[in-house]
């Protein structure tokens, strides 16, 4: 059996252009060899080293007010300057920063969950589970999807958790469309047949056979949707549908910030807009970088 799960593994590998787990090494490497891409990982591993250390790197609590000292531009005693309530913008980006990237990666948790599941479940059984599924589907695809934020979010008091899980559960379509694909693609696959000839249970064959192979599809896809998760939650927190003030967010001190830009207080939109750029510019960077080195293609060359 265990030799049987082996060759199946390998034959899947064959099958779908995956190489066989010794030979993985290339993918890192043709990762760390694409220089975008590695700049992109080095943006996020210093924005989640921010958000980690928000505590001990900020002067200031980001709750302090201190009314003798609203809106002051950056200087070497506010770096980003203050707030018209005279709280550190400094302090309150790099608490931010840590709001914003727990709800984009607990969000994305949620969409990858629900979507890989059922996903993969439509893609293997197909039939009336796969047509239940894809109907749900296109049914929520088919109303835009800011649309169901703000319903829901509308609906339930607005907090950091309500944020999260709405903009969980409204973006799983997309991946399980994604993933339903790519498990139509394997199942009919030599070592999948193999599988079921010896009675293997549909359970072991889905985890066992099939997630493998489609890992790479799913880390690439989990990637690009945080980038979109943080969008998501700026825009939300932005309309002051998500995370509420004081808790500082991204995207609710853009809001924030958009009362007093008439008074010349830049910086109150300018870094927080900025942060929300680089990191998804930078996932979206590290994605990209990860298509190319799980390319199959690429591994001929």
């Amino acid at each position: 059996m265990a030799e049987m799960d082996r060759t199946s593994d390998i034959g899947g590998a064959i099958a779908t252009g995956a190489t066989p787990p010794r030979r993985q090494r290339p993918v890192l490497r043709r990762f760390m060899q694409n220089k975008l891409a590695v700049a992109g990982m080095v943006v996020i591993v210093f924005m989640y080293a921010v958000a980690i250390m928000a505590p001990v790197i900020s002067r200031y609590d980001y709750k302090e007010l201190t009314p003798g000292a609203r809106n002051l531009p950056p200087s070497a005693e506010h770096w980003l300057g203050t707030d018209r309530n005279g709280r550190d913008t400094y302090a309150r980006l790099v608490v931010g920063a840590r709001v914003s990237l727990a709800v984009g990666f607990v969000a994305v948790a949620i969409v990858m969950t629900i979507g890989t599941s059922l996903g993969a479940l439509a893609g293997y059984f197909g039939g009336w589970v796969d047509g239940v599924v894809m109907r749900f589907t296109d049914v929520l695809l088919s109303i835009p999807q800011i649309l169901l934020l703000i319903a829901a979010a509308a609906l339930f008091r607005p907090s950091l958790k309500t944020t999260v899980i709405v903009i969980g559960v409204t973006s799983w379509p997309g991946a399980a469309r994604l993933i339903r694909g790519q498990f139509l693609a394997l199942r009919d696959q030599e070592y999948v047949t193999a599988a079921r000839t010896i009675g293997a249970p549909a359970g072991r064959i889905i985890m066992r056979h099939l997630m493998p192979n489609a890992m790479a599809i799913i880390i690439v896809e989990t990637t690009l949707w945080l980038s979109y998760a943080i969008l998501l939650e700026a825009s939300l927190s932005y309309l002051g549908l998500g995370v509420q003030i004081p808790t500082p967010s991204w995207g609710n001190m853009l809001q924030d910030g958009q009362r007093e830009l008439l008074n010349g207080a830049w910086w109150l939109t300018f870094f927080p807009g900025l942060a929300i750029f680089l990191t998804a510019l930078a996932f979206n960077l590290v994605g990209d970088g990860l298509r190319d080195a799980f390319d199959p293609r690429q591994r001929r060359r």
